[in-house]
C-alpha cells in the first residue's frame, strides 16, 4: 500500500466513533479554513457515504479530474477511492443536472480556474440531495453557502434578491431561463408556498 494511503487508513481510524468521510478529508484539509475546501469536503464525503468509494463523488468528474481535486485539496486522499470509470447509473437520480452545472459554470468569474470549476460541480452534486442545499452539501450553515455562492458565483447569486432559497432559486432560474413557468401565482410574495421558497432553513 502507497505510504499515503496507509496515512489515510490511520487517519480513518483515529476519527471518533462515528467516523465520517467528510471528517477524514478536513484532517487532511491543505487549507482546513478555506470555504472552497470546507464545501468539497461536504459534498465528496456525503457523496462517499452515500454511493461508496468506488462511484464518482462529483457528478461530472472523471476520475483522473477527481483524484488532482483530492491531491491539491486534501493530500493523500487520492489514494483512498478506488474509483471506477462513470457509468450512466452512477447519479441515475440526476434530473437536469447538466443545465444546473453549465449555469453555475457560465456564471464563474474570469480567473476561477479549476477550483470554480470543481465547485460549480459539486453545488449541482448536492442538489441532487433531499434536504436544504447546504444541508446536503454538508455545509455548517445556511451563510456557509451564501458566501461561497457570492463568492464564487456572484453574478448568479445578485439575482437572489429575496433570499431565496438557493437549491428552489437555481431551479427557478432555469426555468426563467426555458420560459417555463411553475408557480402557483403571478408573484412570489401572494404564493401561498411562499414559506416554503423563502421560510428559515434550519
Amino acid at each position: 500500500m502507497h505510504s499515503d494511503a496507509l496515512f489515510v487508513s490511520a487517519a480513518l481510524a483515529a476519527e471518533p466513533l462515528s467516523p465520517t468521510f467528510r471528517g477524514l478529508l478536513m484532517r487532511l484539509a491543505k487549507r482546513p479554513d478555506s470555504l472552497a475546501s470546507i464545501a468539497l469536503a461536504g459534498v465528496i464525503g456525503r457523496s462517499w457515504q452515500v454511493r461508496g468509494l468506488d462511484e464518482q463523488p462529483l457528478y461530472g468528474l472523471d476520475a483522473p479530474t477527481t483524484r488532482r481535486l483530492l491531491a491539491r485539496h486534501f493530500p493523500g486522499a487520492e489514494w483512498l477511492p478506488s474509483l471506477k470509470p462513470a457509468t450512466p447509473a452512477a447519479f441515475d437520480d440526476a434530473i437536469e443536472m447538466d443545465d444546473v452545472l453549465a449555469m453555475l459554470v457560465e456564471h464563474l468569474p474570469p480567473g476561477s480556474g479549476e477550483d470554480g470549476v470543481w465547485l460549480a460541480h459539486a453545488v449541482a452534486t448536492g442538489c441532487l440531495g433531499d434536504d436544504h442545499l447546504w444541508q446536503d452539501m454538508q455545509l455548517p450553515s445556511r451563510s456557509h453557502l451564501s458566501a461561497l455562492m457570492n463568492t464564487f458565483f456572484a453574478a448568479l447569486a445578485a439575482r437572489n434578491t429575496q433570499d431565496m432559497k438557493w437549491k428552489k432559486f437555481l431551479y427557478k432560474q432555469l426555468c426563467d431561463r426555458a420560459q417555463i413557468r411553475v408557480c402557483k401565482a403571478p408573484s412570489c410574495s401572494v404564493c401561498s408556498d411562499y414559506a416554503k421558497c423563502f421560510g428559515p432553513e434550519e
